[in-house]
């Protein structure tokens, strides 16, 4: 018998402000530029992409393109989706 298996979506897991915050931080922190780009996606999609969306001012169908894989958003895309989620891009030392 073959064992099924599920795709985790870690967008479920990410209930509150502060878990998506944090997220961020430590995808900021450990991952690629392509990471981050990614958690967007996730975070995006956990608060609700069409509210993020419009709070970005850009489309939900453009929000998706940008932060699929593959995407490549601009920086002011990036800041706007980071702002719609309540958190800011602080740039730090590299130590």
């Amino acid at each position: 018998m073959a064992l099924k298996t599920t795709r985790l979506d870690l967008a479920k897991y990410l209930e509150t402000d502060e878990d998506i915050a944090e997220f961020l931080a430590e995808t900021a922190r450990e991952g690629t530029e392509e990471d981050f780009i990614h958690a967007l996606g996730i975070a995006a999609r956990a608060r609700g992409m069409t509210e993020i969306a419009r709070q970005a001012g850009v489309t939900r169908a453009s929000l998706y393109k940008s932060l699929s894989d593959g995407g490549n958003p601009e920086f002011g895309t990036v800041a706007k989706v980071c702002a719609a989620l309540g958190v800011r891009l602080v740039p730090q030392p590299i130590s």
